[in-house]
């Protein structure tokens, strides 16, 4: 699991915050690790050192909950990158917080080393840690850069490395596996030209069965009676944690930095904590009440409660709260159209009348130009360039369009903006077949599974500029009780291309595909279409040269 969130850590996207996350993984934490520690201990009446551990335990935000939060509450660039390597890094820097308190009181029961001894143990599991972390994502680096293993072996053969490196790492330092496997992914995904869109695709899908299965074992663990007989003190806790540490915790961490006050205030309210506090808890109850402590069962309930407040509380009310603030992304109205040819302009001036914010891209300067003489959003440069990763801002961004000249450019953006869009909300349109013979499929690209056809297997790029040319124009039309979508299509007839439908509130734009057609559309929708004027028996006759047709200048 922690492999899988570091591979997505790239040191690029908090360009300018590397010090406001610097702090919330070292000094944030301490200060949430003490605060929370002192209230358990004068709210609960717990001994000090179980207190700080449970204030060890619960220091973390986990990306278990905190991606699949970010995900709904599409906040802005800054804020979500700062709470996605906080939940992230924070992880195994708490684990390991929490060993260090529990190596610490088993010590001072046993009388070993203390509190030096501890910090060695603390400073070689550091150190085992981020050597052979780097080493084994050096290693996994080099294997995918130098096609050193056929692709199809990719996934199963860094899950083997992932578990062969965490097992490695425990033999040499006990605990020190999480922070390995962390600093591996962090490798990785910091790694020039080291393809891992694949592994990491594949690892997010597994992590999901891991987290569901984790979480059911867990709770299994819970005695009902024990959650209960804790009582209203564990609600002030709650609140101690959400409304006191938390808020502490980013004022000392962002002191300095240019977020302002409502991403301050956002960051403080979102601390959702997860399934690594939940598993260590678990496990340090289970080998304290063998040593003897019998309040030590107490810490999974607590863990428990902390984690299931946060959830609830925070996914409850952060919506609302990042709507209120101004620092949640505008809704996924956003179009990216790759191409800004006449076509793709044309279709973007429709939808830009009615509130749908088209960016439309290409690498010829002279379509871009047109582009913005018409006031359009564009972008300077090849859609799946390394420099559009880093400057295209897709916030708002919900649907990829592509309507390039050049086919093979429509499906390849179509495969590296799968993963953010997902294939329903990608649209490319069909080009012409050059290659008519029985072998046509050996010459062109593999289509399967990247897009959906835009409009019909007729429509191609060269009819719609064809008729453009011709002078068809996009035009919307409001369906009504009296007025259909059957009937639109009658009054038309084959004059009429549909593309788009969309929604009395404004808000949905359903594409008209190859196989998702306009039927189901009822009153108060509009309907947006490619209209070429019928041709009268004049403007036929005056086409093929009739003289009689023909007026004076």
């Amino acid at each position: 699991i922690l492999f899988e969130g570091a591979l997505t850590l790239n040191f690029k996207e908090i360009r300018g915050l590397e010090s406001v996350v610097r702090r919330m993984v070292t000094v944030g934490m301490v200060v949430t690790w003490l605060t929370i520690a002192i209230a358990t201990h004068w709210l609960l009446d717990l001994s000090w050192l179980l207190s700080l551990l449970f204030g060890s335990l619960v220091v973390v935000t986990g990306p278990t909950v905190i991606v699949p939060m970010l995900r709904i509450l599409k906040l802005n660039k800054r804020v979500a990158n700062v709470l996605r390597w906080e939940g992230i890094v924070i992880d195994p820097l708490g684990a390991l917080l929490a060993v260090l308190v529990f190596n610490f009181i088993i010590s001072s029961q046993s009388g070993a080393n203390g509190l030096l001894g501890v910090l060695q143990d603390f400073s070689w599991i550091l150190l085992i840690g981020c050597v052979l972390g780097g080493l084994a994502g050096e290693l996994m680096g080099q294997i995918l850069r130098r096609h050193w293993l056929p692709e199809y072996l990719h996934n199963v053969f860094t899950l083997t490395l992932v578990f062969a490196v965490f097992a490695v790492s425990d033999l040499l330092a006990h605990e020190s596996g999480l922070l390995t496997v962390t600093v591996m992914g962090m490798w990785l995904a910091n790694s020039k030209n080291t393809p891992i869109e694949d592994i990491l695709n594949f690892k997010e899908s597994l992590t999901v069965l891991l987290i569901s299965g984790l979480f059911i074992i867990l709770a299994a663990r819970l005695d009902l009676e024990e959650f209960l007989q804790i009582g209203w003190l564990s609600i002030i806790l709650f609140l101690v944690v959400q409304f006191v540490a938390r808020p502490l915790k980013i004022f000392f961490s962002t002191l300095g930095s240019d977020l302002s006050v409502k991403e301050r205030v956002i960051l403080s309210w979102i601390a959702p904590r997860g399934i690594v506090a939940a598993a260590v808890s678990a496990l340090f109850a289970l080998k304290l009440e063998q040593q003897g402590y019998e309040e030590a069962n107490l810490l999974v309930s607590l863990t428990f409660m902390v984690i299931i407040g946060t959830v609830v509380f925070q996914s409850a009310t952060a919506g609302f709260l990042a709507n209120k603030l101004g620092v949640a992304s505008a809704e996924s109205k956003g179009i990216l159209m790759v191409g800004s040819n006449p076509v793709a302009v044309a279709i973007a001036e429709a939808l830009n009348k009615h509130g749908f914010d088209c960016v439309l891209s290409d690498s010829h300067w002279r379509y871009i130009k047109e582009a913005r003489m018409k006031d359009i959003k564009t972008y300077y440069g090849n859609v799946v360039s390394e420099h559009a990763d880093q400057h295209l801002d897709l916030i708002g961004v919900g649907k990829l369009i592509g309507i390039s000249m050049n086919g093979d450019l429509n499906l390849l953006a179509a495969s590296r903006y799968k993963s953010e869009f997902g294939v329903a909300n990608i649209f490319i349109l069909t080009h012409e077949d050059k290659h008519k013979d029985r072998n046509e499929g050996k010459h062109m690209v593999s289509k399967e599974g990247k897009a959906r056809h835009l409009f019909d297997k007729e429509v191609t790029y060269a009819r719609l500029a064809s008729l453009l040319a011709q002078g068809a124009q996009i035009k919307s039309t409001l369906l009504t009780e009296e007025f259909g979508y059957q009937d639109y299509l009658a009054k038309h007839g084959k004059n009429v291309i549909p593309m788009f439908g969309i929604s009395p509130d404004g808000k949905q734009l359903r594409v008209f595909t190859r196989r998702e057609s306009m039927e189901k559309l009822e009153a108060d929708w509009k309907v947006i279409g490619m209209i070429q004027q019928p041709k009268t028996s004049e403007n036929n006759a005056a086409e093929n040269g009739s003289p009689e047709n023909k007026k004076p200048r």
